[in-house]
């Protein structure tokens, strides 16, 4: 299969265990025949769950994606910490758990839910002084990574288990949170919060952005059968869509401006505001992402609509 087959779009994929992003996107390659093939945000080789990956013009959409926020399930164990935050690294530190109950579990999620800041991981890919961070841990170093902010939208308990004889509890959870945020940190806070250490023995995504595992396939499936999500559908499954006349699809294939789009919600801001607008042909083909420009409100040409990347109508590949 060359990549005069395979059209652009995405393809979502249930990563397995033990692959990097890295490793899934070297497997599409072969798969699809092309090298124009890219991933939004990495998921750690421990995590299993939805990895997006872009196929020859759709990798343009990707720096969009990598914003979007994400959704996962999880288990936090608390008890012990670990020098990564999660159950691929050393245990550094061990604490009796028995005594925690699920009253202070429960009230140290909330506080660790909503706008917050979080230190990253000391094993996260953050370069410092132009080194990874993770590399820095792995050579011996030691990494004092700034907080930022980060939100956590949901963070809900599913279960909470005695595990080791008691000594340890195991919390089952789901977090719906902002790009960046880092699930390891946040049970390496909860355990923390509590007293006793915490770090992460699960993860899964299972969304990123509008995209889920519903929609995913795993590598053997896709090695029967490349899935591919069309360009034109994921743009719209991910930006406001405006539909254009022809003589505006036509000169935003030339590069000339349009109107501005004011009757497209998200777009009314104005003035480099507003999320993009997946602007369509009247025929359904992605034409071009717009941002608008100029002052709110004002008649075109004061106001216009700027394209932040064309995708030529006739030309999908």
């Amino acid at each position: 299969m060359n990549s005069g087959q395979v059209r652009s779009g995405l393809i979502i994929v249930d990563k397995p265990q033990g692959w990097t992003s890295h490793d899934v996107v070297g497997r599409l390659r072969k798969l699809a025949g092309t090298r124009k093939v890219g991933h939004a945000g990495t998921l750690d080789p421990m995590a299993t769950g939805v990895l997006v990956v872009g196929i020859n013009k759709a990798t343009r959409l990707l720096t969009y994606i990598v914003g979007t926020s994400k959704t996962y399930e999880a288990t936090i164990r608390l008890g012990q910490s670990t020098v990564t935050d999660d159950a691929e690294g050393e245990i550094t530190a061990e604490t009796i758990a028995a005594a925690v109950t699920d009253e202070e579990i429960m009230a140290a999620v909330a506080d660790l839910t909503g706008d917050i800041q979080q230190v990253p991981s000391s094993v996260s890919a953050i370069k410092v002084n132009g080194e990874r961070s993770y590399a820095r841990v792995r050579a011996g170093g030691e990494v004092n990574l700034p907080a930022r902010p980060v939100t956590v939208s949901r963070f809900e308990v599913h279960g909470i288990r005695r595990e080791a004889g008691g000594k340890l509890r195991d919390v089952d959870v789901t977090v719906e949170c902002s790009s960046g945020t880092y699930i390891r940190a946040l049970a390496r806070d909860l355990g923390s919060a509590l007293g006793v250490g915490g770090h992460l023995t699960a993860l899964r995504r299972t969304c990123v952005g509008p995209y889920s595992v519903e929609q995913a396939s795993t590598l053997e499936q896709l090695a029967g059968n490349l899935a591919v999500l069309e360009l034109d559908d994921a743009a719209r499954a991910l930006f406001p869509v405006r539909e254009l006349t022809a003589a505006e699809a036509t000169d935003l294939s030339h590069g000339r401006r349009v109107p501005p789009s004011a009757a497209v919600p998200g777009a009314e801001e104005g003035a480099g505001g507003g999320a993009p607008v997946a602007a369509f042909a009247p025929g359904g083909t992605l034409v071009a992402l717009l941002e608008n420009r100029g002052p709110v409100g004002a008649e075109f040409p004061a106001a216009y609509a700027k394209a932040l990347l064309v995708f030529a109508p006739g030309n999908e590949a």
